[in-house]
């Protein structure tokens, strides 16, 4: 074999030889290379913050309610309030009692007063500046069950008194669909969208004076949403049940219902034409 045969086998040789050891050590080197980014990210500085979250045991009711203090790492949690109390009640302590269910801003599941303010914890953003602590109530002048849970009973009732619901006295002939042009439906915009959540109600000072009585802007909105319906045939009914000095007219246009609303709405704008309803017609 020639000398300069005998150079090229061995160069060939040389490089199976050196690509086949690449292969580990590349391997070994991303290996230590995530390895490094997960001990980086373990030795990152803990972010604490403290939330002060209002407690009140039914099972102790001579005990005053007091504000109890927990510490979350933020950066071993999700970026909102909701996250921050499943992440207490799951790690630190399981007694806290609040409500949630979707998680999505649908439900008002969550709603209660944060930092002076009732919105719905699901889509309430952690404020991260740790020096200053987060305050957590539950909605305000209401009854509480426990924590940061207040009785709606009351709530319900004044919705369950508008009848929320189609009301007809002749029905489709066909039996089918109730037919509504695409004009009619644009009204009940900035209407159907509300969920419930008493976070409107709960603001409102008339409402804090007079919920015996007085329904607040929540249920009134809804009551609105059907008396402008096309569809329902009890309109003049509807107001009449208004027709006192407490139901409606217990609201003087602070519109603190309209500011707080987690959803956008404008309730306050609803009584307002209510109020036009029933005057002119």
């Amino acid at each position: 074999m020639s000398s300069i045969a005998l150079q090229t086998m061995k160069s060939s040789v040389s490089r199976r030889w050196m690509s086949a050891a690449a292969v580990p050590l590349t391997r070994s080197l991303h290996t230590t290379s995530a390895s490094m980014m997960a001990s980086a990210a373990d030795a990152k500085e803990a972010k604490i913050k403290t939330l002060e979250i209002y407690r009140w045991n039914p099972d102790k009711p001579t005990e005053k309610p007091v504000l109890q203090s927990y510490k979350v790492d933020l950066n071993a949690c999700g970026p909102m309030v909701l996250d921050a109390l499943i992440k207490i009640k799951n790690e630190q302590d399981s007694t806290l009692t609040f409500r949630r269910s979707c998680r999505e801003g649908i439900c008002g599941s969550c709603a209660m007063n944060i930092e002076g303010g009732n919105t719905l914890a699901c889509i309430s953003k952690i404020d991260k500046d740790t020096s200053k602590p987060l305050k957590i109530y539950p909605l305000p002048h209401m009854n509480i069950v426990k924590d940061l849970v207040p009785d709606l009973t009351h709530f319900y009732k004044q919705y369950k008194s508008i009848e929320p619901f189609l009301k007809q006295r002749t029905p489709p002939t066909d039996g089918k669909e109730n037919l509504q042009t695409i004009e009619d439906r644009k009204k009940l915009d900035g209407l159907y969208e509300c969920i419930l959540c008493a976070c409107c109600s709960t603001s409102c000072p008339s409402y804090w004076w007079n919920q015996e009585e007085y329904l607040g802007p929540a249920v009134l909105m809804q009551a609105y949403r059907w008396m402008i319906d096309s569809r329902d045939q009890f309109g003049p009914q509807r107001r009449e049940k208004l027709q006192n000095k407490m139901s409606l007219y217990r609201c003087h246009t602070i519109m603190n219902c309209s500011k707080t609303c987690p959803k956008g709405l404008q309730p306050g704008a609803a009584i307002a034409k209510i109020k036009l309803m029933m005057a002119t017609e």
